[in-house]
């Protein structure tokens, strides 16, 4: 089926689309109909819902960070510790 001349990249394209076929016949679809469920559907919007929490996520690290560093410069209960570091550094 595939035909790129790299070996290991139209054997791995082969076998997909025997399994879109095999997933296909399964469900009682066409292969065209599960081509547009994944790419077209399913796999947008896992992308969205991955970058909302992802973004979600960031916002409440922020927000701990800024708590932390209020906490620390305002004599919080640990300010005879030295401050919190979030990271490698």
């Amino acid at each position: 089926m595939a035909n790129s001349q790299i070996q290991w990249i139209d054997t791995i394209f082969d076998l997909c689309v025997r399994w879109l076929f095999e997933a296909a016949r399964f469900l009682g679809i066409t292969y065209e109909e599960i081509n547009v469920w994944l790419f077209c559907i399913i796999w947008p919007l896992l992308t969205v819902l991955l970058v909302a929490g992802l973004s979600l996520l960031l916002q409440q690290n922020r927000h701990l960070k800024r708590r932390l560093n209020r906490s620390h410069i305002c004599g919080g209960p640990n300010h005879d510790q030295a401050p919190l570091t979030l990271g490698n550094s």
